[in-house]
């Protein structure tokens, strides 16, 4: 079972900038993890949340329940310690996601809490980065 937690904001995904993300919504970036896993193989649980507390408590509950983690964390991924140690006591693999690249962004977006602690970063693919994540999740990539 993979986890694919999505941070705040990422609801809006489709409306909001779509300069940078693109046309696509949520639902979207379901799909597309759900035909990746499908094809390899594996369950997702595809969730979203704007609650940092939220996050440390679905990475928190997904020990021992999990193989890996994606997480595109969004905002948090720059400012959130709490996240960062979660995943940190996570022992599965853990896929950093970001539909952009936040290195060609502000600057402020160029350091991520999340890196220490993921095996993997996908980042800048756009909407296909969700498939690209999957399969580095379960090693194909």
């Amino acid at each position: 079972m993979i986890l694919v937690l999505n941070g705040p904001n990422l609801n809006l995904f489709g409306t909001r900038e779509p300069e940078i993300y693109g046309y696509e919504t949520l639902d979207d970036m379901a799909a597309i993890c759900g035909e990746v896993a499908q094809r390899l193989g594996v369950r997702i649980d595809f969730r979203q949340t704007n609650s940092e507390g939220e996050l440390v408590t679905w990475i928190q509950k997904a020990r021992g329940t999990t193989d890996a983690i994606i997480i595109n964390a969004a905002a948090y991924t720059h400012t959130s310690v709490a996240i960062h140690d979660a995943l940190k006591a996570y022992e599965g693999r853990v896929v950093e996601l970001h539909v952009s690249n936040p290195h060609l962004r502000e600057p402020f977006r160029h350091t991520s809490l999340v890196a220490p602690a993921a095996d993997v970063l996908v980042a800048g693919f756009g909407p296909a980065g969700y498939g690209a994540a999957v399969a580095a999740a379960v090693g194909s990539a």
